[in-house]
């Protein structure tokens, strides 16, 4: 079982697990993943899926009877929205995992990985970063993914249920979202590029992100779903960040810089010696060949939502505005 199989990381989940000889069942609203990710796949029938919101599903849902793994990907993962619609975010990525947890425990699953955020560790974590960081959620995004996360391991303590969990660091890859929310640097990016217009780069662009290719990230939850052990929290990323101005120059265009915005990190950095050690875990994919990789296909971002400073100066002005207070506060 796939939450959110039709979005980003999920639909190369299902790839993953299709590889191993698994059939599998997808469970997406839509909302954000798109069938067109599930294309290649659907007619095999290996591959079932479910259009149904997480936040409708009874305990006793028959789409979960006899399922041995679930792989939780459905939420919503746009930071920057989540400081307007907080209550979206809770309902969504905490009730919404409730509603998942209770289906799993229900129909005996063996295990659940849930789909964490390295974002739990806030602004300023020590770098690298290792899984026993202090807990800093400084916007509703991060606080409602590790609301999710504290839920399954609750689950897993009060009701047994076998429960491992990934925080991500920086995925990027093939498939990544184009929802009309102001999201994740690759697909502004992308889109820019398809239009011929400058990449908003953030600040001076010296920022680092620990960007991990999708099939990577997808192979760890697979692995995760598979080890012996349980009750684990890993920090997924390369240990290896990549500046943002090297990602415009792999991408090669014109640039323009917009402020920076208070809340968000100079550094994400895994320390990825845990999952490491515990899952023989590594990246196959270079950022230099995911890059290409990503770029090869760029006609995917046709239908996502073109940036510039103005529409990203609107979109982010509620970000602004409550984060600076908050910082003010202290």
């Amino acid at each position: 079982m796939v939450t959110g199989g039709a979005g980003f990381i999920g639909s190369h989940a299902v790839d993953s697990l299709l590889a191993r000889g698994f059939s599998v069942r997808v469970v997406d609203d839509l909302s954000g993943g798109r069938l067109a990710n599930l294309a290649h796949v659907l007619d095999g029938g290996r591959v079932a899926f479910h259009e149904v919101d997480i936040c409708e599903i009874p305990a006793d849902s028959p789409i979960f009877a006899g399922a041995d793994l679930v792989l939780h990907f459905a939420g919503i993962g746009d930071i920057v929205p989540s400081v307007e619609r907080p209550v979206e975010y809770m309902q969504t990525n905490v009730m919404g995992t409730v509603r998942v947890l209770e289906a799993a425990r229900a129909a005996g699953v063996r295990r659940l990985v849930y789909s964490a955020s390295s974002s739990c560790y806030g602004a300023n974590p020590p770098v690298p970063t290792d899984e026993a960081c202090p807990i800093v959620t400084e916007y509703p995004y991060a606080l409602s993914k590790y609301l999710g996360e504290q839920a399954a391991f609750h689950w897993m303590r009060v009701y047994g249920l076998s429960v491992n969990s990934i925080r991500i660091f920086n995925a990027y890859g093939t498939r990544s979202r184009t929802s009309g929310a102001y999201g994740a640097v690759f697909g502004v990016f992308l889109k820019q590029k398809l239009a011929g217009k400058p990449f908003t780069v953030v600040g001076d662009g010296t920022q680092r992100r620990d960007f991990v290719y999708v099939t990577d990230v997808a192979e760890a939850f697979v692995r995760a779903a598979l080890v012996m052990q349980d009750g684990m929290t890993w920090n997924l990323g390369s240990g290896d960040p990549q500046s943002v101005n090297r990602l415009v120059e792999l991408l090669d265009g014109p640039v323009v810089h917009i402020p920076k915005r208070p809340g968000e990190p100079d550094a994400t950095w895994a320390d990825p010696r845990a999952i490491n050690r515990d899952l023989d875990w590594r990246p196959t994919v270079s950022f230099e060949e995911g890059v290409t990789t990503v770029v090869e296909n760029i006609d995917y971002w046709a239908d996502a939502p073109l940036w510039d400073v103005e529409s990203i100066s609107r979109a982010t002005r509620p970000w602004f505005d409550l984060l600076s207070k908050s910082e003010t506060r202290g």
